[in-house]
């Protein structure tokens, strides 16, 4: 069990700084979609054409922005980086919040009032995704045209935002039991 404690805490905060970075990159091209749209290319890479457009996604929040002349519309671009910049937040805060389950389930109890803080979190967060995305594709569609950008949500984060939240119910009343048993000694 220990060995597996210590993967997860490895793991979970490997992921945490990975989507802290990539928030990081994705807001600066954001910028520089604005600011400086030539140097959108260094930042972050996709392959628009013509006929299809640049197709952009971070988990589950997908658009088609139109492509003119061999080039994204950057309009498209930087509002979807807005949207990727706050799901990438979101989802290092899950992962912060596990890596900080499984550094604090060393030497307490699973049913922790913290604990069951951080997994109320982590399901707030994992609905907060699909959430974001369908705001953000809605601002798109207003602002370029419903005929103009494609997009499209994944709302798999919504149920299981709602399982963890499930979840924690059963860890609240494990912890009542506990604090029960605690009473009777």
């Amino acid at each position: 069990m220990k060995g597996l404690n210590k993967l997860g805490k490895v793991i979970t905060k490997i992921l945490e700084v990975f989507h802290w970075v990539g928030a990081a990159l994705m807001a600066t091209a954001t910028v520089c979609s604005s600011v400086a749209p030539a140097w959108v290319k260094y930042f972050v890479g996709f392959d628009a054409k013509d006929c299809c457009g640049a197709n952009l996604e971070v988990y589950g929040f997908e658009v088609n922005a139109p492509v003119v002349n061999g080039e994204t519309d950057m309009v498209s671009f930087m509002l979807f980086g807005i949207g990727a910049v706050i799901i990438l937040a979101m989802m290092a805060m899950v992962f912060r919040n596990l890596h900080l389950i499984f550094k604090k389930s060393e030497n307490v109890t699973p049913f922790h009032e913290d604990t069951i803080r951080k997994m109320r979190e982590i399901g707030v967060f994992a609905i907060a995704v699909p959430v974001i995305g369908l705001i953000m594709s809605v601002i798109i569609r207003l602002v370029i045209g419903v005929e103009a950008v494609e997009t499209s949500i994944d709302m798999s984060g919504l149920f299981m935002g709602i399982i963890v939240l499930c979840l924690t119910q059963f860890f609240v009343h494990g912890a009542e039991l506990e604090e029960d048993v605690d009473g009777l000694l």
